[in-house]
């Protein structure tokens, strides 16, 4: 079977309650950009939310390209990461100078958390 990389609608966190049942898990992996929320989930998939605040970055269009950014990161690592909940929450501004750096933070963070999260991917 061919994996799709598709970010399919199942993949992604949009109610409030699923972000407050992360949360109040209070599991976090951080590194100087990026912090990471995640609860183990029973679902086949990593689910994703992302959580960039005006704080972080004044500009929509600077929290946008964040988000878009992270987004993608996630689609093509999507089959790599242990079945979990996942908020993706931005504690530092970036930008496409800092995209390589940015990718390397999040593919620590996503070792790390299978690491911890222990399960059958």
């Amino acid at each position: 079977m061919m994996q799709t990389y598709r970010l399919v609608k199942q993949a992604k966190m949009i109610k409030t309650d699923d972000f407050s049942s992360v949360f109040n898990f209070r599991k976090r992996i951080s590194s100087s950009y990026l912090a990471i929320h995640y609860h183990a989930n029973t679902l086949q998939r990593a689910r994703l939310g992302l959580v960039i605040g005006k704080k972080t970055a004044k500009l929509a269009v600077s929290r946008n390209y964040m988000r878009r950014v992270l987004r993608e990161f996630f689609r093509l690592n999507q089959h790599q990461i242990c079945h979990a909940d996942l908020i993706i929450r931005v504690q530092k501004k970036f930008s496409k100078v800092d995209f390589f750096q940015i990718k390397q933070e999040f593919n620590s963070l996503i070792e790390k958390l299978n690491q911890r999260v222990n399960l059958k991917c």
